[in-house]
């Protein structure tokens, strides 16, 4: 068992997506409606504000970033700060906002929608792909997770968060998810399964919400690393660092009482650790 080690303070409120993309640490506070960059090597800390919940940032062909805001994916240009919508997406369901995503070696953004208020199964994993965002055919669920994509991109592993379980679609040729099989179940004890990546093997790494810890499972679903936290709420991680063998997590304040914050004053912080396999290569959203 490992321990992860403070890394950056922050205070997020829900801190979340972070990803590494030219030598820089790129995270969200989904509540607080910010996106932020840290380089590690100077230690700065910059951040802009987004006008609406954002859950996630991923980094564009065209240059910036596409980010996942309440209503739906916008480019955002870091230069200036502005935002240019690219499509709206459940506009029918004013409570819903997106919530995780991850982009495939051809470009495509797979990303969920979860209902804000964490009670109505209006969750739902689309696909981005030449333009276009279309609903897959993965179950609906109240709190989407991930997706995390495998090196070869022949599969997406989607987390139900309150229903506590990953499932692995095969991605078929089509760009459509074939039905799903069980990956990983967990208990009470384990906390909620938050964000996940994969890195270069194929393994997935998955945050544990109120868990205390990031875990990470063999394509095969045994789990191989578990890395313990001073703080109960993990979002995510993200490989980085100059060989990819570096972690950073995601952490959150939202949920924990003001006695809890007394015991937990790093939570809402950047965490970070090694790990013995690198980051999968990272791929750009083509839009």
């Amino acid at each position: 068992m490992q321990q992860a080690e403070h890394c950056l303070t922050v205070g997020a409120t829900l801190g979340e997506g972070p990803i590494w993309v030219d030598d820089a640490l790129w995270f969200v506070d989904i509540k607080q409606q910010r996106i932020y960059r840290h380089d590690p090597a100077t230690g700065s800390l910059d951040h802009w504000a987004s006008p609406e919940m954002v859950g996630w940032v991923v980094p564009a062909e065209r240059g910036g970033f596409v980010a996942g805001l309440q209503s739906g994916p916008h480019h955002f240009d870091p230069a200036t700060g502005a935002f240019e919508r690219l499509a709206e997406i459940d506009a029918h369901l004013p409570a819903n906002r997106l919530n995780d995503a991850a982009v495939d070696g051809q470009g495509r953004i797979w990303f969920g929608t979860m209902d804000n208020d964490e009670t109505a199964l209006s969750g739902r994993l689309f696909q981005w792909a030449a333009g276009l965002v279309t609903p897959t055919a993965a179950d609906p669920v109240c709190i989407t997770n991930g997706p995390a994509i495998s090196p070869d991109d022949s599969t997406l592993y989607h987390v139900d968060t309150l229903g506590k379980v990953i499932l692995a679609h095969p991605i078929l040729s089509d760009g459509t998810l074939g039905p799903a099989i069980e990956f990983a179940r967990f208990g009470e004890e384990d906390g909620h399964p938050d964000g996940a990546i994969c890195d270069a093997e194929g393994g997935v790494w998955v945050g544990f919400y109120g868990g205390w810890a990031a875990r990470r499972y063999g394509p095969d679903g045994v789990m191989t690393d578990d890395v313990r936290f001073p703080v109960s709420n993990i979002t995510k991680i993200a490989l980085g660092g100059p060989d990819g063998r570096t972690a950073y997590a995601t952490t959150a304040r939202q949920g924990l009482s003001a006695e809890q914050l007394e015991e937990q004053t790093q939570a809402g912080d950047i965490f970070t650790f090694r790990v013995q396999v690198s980051a999968k290569p990272l791929h750009r959203a083509h839009i």
